[in-house]
């Protein structure tokens, strides 16, 4: 168990929730870091007292400078200040729950620091899979899950051999549009598509689930995470998102973990693994939901789906076109400059269109993210 942790996206949903779980459990927060949101940041660090304080946006720091005179934190700016914090001596276990590609570059500076990470910032591993884990192996740096899906993995693969594993049950909540088709989708608003079912996420989060893109980067994270070939993943549709996934076994044994649909619990065992300590959630009661509903997934509707694990299958810079594509889109999206099917089309054009080229270096993240945006842009000008 972690004595003391940095939290990258402490006003996000993972973020405050953390918080939350930090001080149930005594784990001294010793840096917080946020995009955009100066007022929050600013009041959070007066109730937990961290060393460091950043600001992602830059733009943002002479407020944040202002907001927090003489609170007698170190103030950061930038992805220089995110990488700063995950390396620095204070920074025992780093949270990383930002949200798009900035997460891949402290990612690796805590990686080269010799810090364990719990991990919710699913574009480190979609974009920079072999980069990261190839130098956590180097670094004997372990990665703590925190998505609720591959937390569940993590902790049904405990006590068991690796090596026995036929393959993982990967459940998704089908998001708000479950049994849709392409038609009933043409005028999604986007108000619509940020109504999440069962979880409270932020807005980019909420987007992907409900286009399905969420489950194709979990996708390509689970392969990344636990060394699997894309034969072994399964996806499956569970509207209650009570059973968070599960493992086979090669005797054919499924091994599941269940509980109610709150983050809290996959964030609290990436903190204090590999304890279980008592958690501020709703117990779980199986007869208050009384039936549980499985389904295959709708590839042909929701085609980010689809785009991610073509995507994985190519590999290379693959992941990262999609990714970029993606964060793209639904900003275009969000912004109100397109359809929400024409996310799943910009996807998918973008992986078609670009060249898969190997991935050795950060440097090769940074220009295939950089082509799939312009790919992006051009095709929303027309």
């Amino acid at each position: 168990m972690t004595g003391s942790t940095a939290i990258l996206g402490s006003t996000g949903s993972i973020g405050t929730q953390a918080i939350e779980v930090a001080q149930m459990h005594g784990i001294r927060v010793t840096a917080l870091a946020a995009n955009t949101r100066v007022d929050e940041l600013v009041k959070q660090a007066r109730t937990l007292h961290p060393e460091l304080l950043c600001i992602a946006d830059e733009s943002r720091y002479p407020a944040l400078k202002e907001a927090a005179a003489g609170l007698g934190c170190r103030l950061l700016a930038g992805t220089d200040g995110l990488c700063e914090i995950a390396q620095h001596e204070s920074t025992e276990t780093l949270l990383n729950s930002v949200v798009g590609m900035v997460g891949l570059k402290p990612t690796l500076a805590a990686i080269a620091a010799k810090k364990p990470i719990a991990l919710a910032n699913k574009e480190t591993l979609v974009a920079g899979g072999a980069l990261v884990m190839d130098a956590a192996a180097q670094n004997g740096v372990p990665i703590y899950p925190v998505d609720s899906e591959h937390s569940a993995i993590f902790q049904c693969l405990q006590g068991n051999k690796r090596a026995q594993l036929k393959k993982i049950i990967l459940t998704a909540s089908g998001g708000p549009f479950f049994g849709k088709t392409k038609a009933d989708l043409q005028h999604i608003a986007v108000e619509d598509a940020l109504k999440h079912p069962n979880w409270s996420m932020g807005n980019k989060i909420t987007i992907d689930s409900a286009t399905l893109m969420n489950k194709g980067l979990e996708f390509i994270e689970a392969r990344w995470l636990f060394g699997l070939t894309p034969d072994q993943i399964e996806i499956v549709v569970h509207r209650q998102s009570v059973l968070h996934s599960a493992v086979v076994y090669q005797d054919d044994s499924v091994i599941g973990q269940m509980g109610v649909p709150d983050m809290k619990i996959p964030i609290q065992y990436a903190l204090c693994y590999p304890e279980r300590l008592p958690c501020p959630t709703k117990p779980l009661s199986l007869t208050d939901y009384g039936t549980l509903t499985f389904a295959k997934p709708d590839y042909d509707t929701f085609d980010c789906l689809t785009a991610c694990i073509r995507a994985s299958e190519l590999g290379g810079t693959a992941p990262v076109v999609a990714n970029g594509a993606n964060e793209a889109a639904v900003a275009a999206f969000l912004a109100r400059k397109i359809s929400f099917l024409r996310i799943g089309e910009l996807v998918t054009g973008a992986i078609g269109a670009l060249p898969v080229t190997p991935l050795t270096c950060y440097e090769d993240v940074v220009k295939a993210d950089r082509a799939a945006r312009e790919y992006v842009a051009n095709a929303i000008a027309g």
